[in-house]
């Protein structure tokens, strides 16, 4: 993106909780929710003699991540003090990897824009490494004061670094947003925003085209995917118009305000050496054995693009509405569970009313997909009555309303308890097109003289008078036989 002949750069940093059971370096809980300082134990609030002990289980998630983005699994990596002073961070270091990741290189793709605007871009990643949480710091409700809950200091992260190959807010937030679906897709994280699972630091700086990078200044801790393109818009305006006025930019590290849609500078920038980065003499290196590699990729489930591959080949599905039903596993696992149930017929039709009306009724609920009142054997089930026209389209979405509010256990007893069954008997259709024509002689007559709304206009009238009941195809074609003979 070129904004006023300036080339922005960005690249995330994105924090992914693993939702192990106990923290990286100890046993204690990682739930969320308990009451302050109730989980943490001597090893997170680093009391003298104790000593880490790593978590397998945040291993074997960060080897899934990295197999799922083609990137090498290093054989040995090394676990370092990154050493800074927070209230906030008992210990006086956080225990994290610098020279020597679990995880190096590999990419994602995204999809970027809507409609014709849309492309398809591949970010190729830096590295992602694991290390601990610092606890977090409350400002709230203590009159006047902060106080410092250490439940969290501990739990594990996978830190993602990016190269910074984005060019705009669109395409940080879509990087965001597949990275978001696929840590919950592989289930290394449950990607819960607000409960600051999955978090996100922007670094934006912006140049001449062709000239050297620019200063960058990073933004911090952006927990939902609205803010982050929101800091990194304010943020493009704001260094742009700097140094347009002939300002410069210096290396920082900012918040960003949602209350007035700003960046606000935290602290000066630090680099790796202010961080006295040194090998924890506490933890051996930590080496993974090639089989374990093979076991845990024996274990995998078949990932987004492989799946969209699938739904394309397999079901003749667009690459738009292949990219939209593997958007997130839940929603990828409800159509393949429908098509199943519709004994592998009409995906074009299922994924209509898992993109459509279900996706609808599920935003305006305000419910995951897996807590769907419809089942997706429901959903197949009314749309094989669909195809063999033993309901219309219309008469469809009152059953599937019927479904949703539990009115039935399935399409068909939903269909015979209303009696909802399309009249396909063209007899009885031709009988009640003439009863309408005789009765709308002013719509004959107009569409007669060229007016194409007059037969739509009947063929309301005649669905109306069959309850909506009527074949639209078969009333079509005796209405348009009946006025043009």
């Amino acid at each position: 993106m070129t904004t006023r002949d300036w080339e922005v750069v960005i690249g995330l940093e994105i924090h992914a909780q693993l939702n192990t059971a106990s923290k990286i370096f100890s046993g204690a809980s990682t739930a969320f929710g308990a009451e302050p300082n109730r989980q943490a134990c001597a090893v997170d609030i680093a009391l003298p003699g104790v000593l880490p002990v790593l978590n397998r289980g945040a291993v074997e998630r960060a080897i899934r991540f990295g197999l799922a983005l083609e990137s090498q699994i290093a054989a040995k990596s090394v676990f370092a003090r990154k050493n800074y002073f927070y209230p906030d961070l008992p210990k006086g270091y956080q225990i994290s990897q610098f020279e020597l990741p679990v995880v190096v290189g590999g990419r994602i793709a995204i999809q970027v824009g809507d409609g014709e605007q849309r492309y398809e871009k591949s970010i190729n990643l830096t590295r992602a490494h694991l290390e601990e949480d610092a606890g977090k710091s409350l400002h709230e409700d203590f009159h006047g004061m902060s106080g410092i809950d250490l439940n969290r200091a501990g739990t594990p992260l996978l830190e993602i670094v990016s190269e910074p190959e984005m060019s705009s807010s669109a395409e940080a937030v879509a990087y965001a947003r597949a990275m978001h679906a696929l840590v919950r897709w592989i289930e290394i994280c449950d990607g819960n925003m607000q409960e600051g699972s999955f978090r996100c630091d922007a670094n934006v700086s912006v140049r001449r085209p062709g000239a050297p990078l620019g200063t960058r200044r990073e933004i911090k801790n952006l927990n939902s995917f609205r803010f982050l393109q929101q800091a990194i818009d304010y943020e493009i305006q704001w260094q742009i118009e700097t140094l347009e006025d002939g300002g410069r930019i210096t290396q920082a590290t900012v918040l960003f305000d949602p209350d007035n849609g700003e960046t606000r500078v935290m602290r000066s920038k630090e680099d790796a050496h202010d961080y006295r980065y040194f090998p924890d003499p506490d933890l051996l290196p930590l080496v993974i054995d090639p089989a374990w590699v093979d076991q845990v990729r024996g274990a995998m489930p078949e990932l987004p693009q492989a799946m969209r591959a699938r739904f394309m080949r397999d079901f003749g599905l667009s690459a738009y509405d292949a990219a939209t039903l593997t958007a997130s596993r839940e929603v990828a696992l409800y159509f393949q569970d429908t098509i199943d149930a519709a004994a592998g017929q009409h995906a074009k039709l299922c994924a209509n009313w898992v993109m459509g009306d279900l996706a609808a009724r599920l935003n305006k609920a305000e419910l995951e997909v897996g807590n769907s009142p419809v089942t997706p054997a429901q959903l197949a089930g009314l749309v094989l009555r669909i195809a063999d026209n033993t309901v219309s389209n219309n008469i469809g979405k009152k059953v599937f309303d019927a479904l949703w509010n539990g009115e039935g256990a399935s399409a068909d007893a939903i269909i015979d308890a209303q009696g909802l069954r399309q009249v396909t008997d063209s007899g009885a259709i031709e009988a009640i097109v003439d009863e309408v024509l005789t009765a709308n002689e002013k719509s004959v007559a107009e569409f007669r003289a060229g007016k194409e709304k007059a037969f739509n206009a009947l063929v309301g009238q005649i669905m109306k008078a069959s309850r909506g009941k009527a074949n639209p195809a078969i009333v079509n074609d005796i209405l348009r036989r009946k006025l043009e003979s």
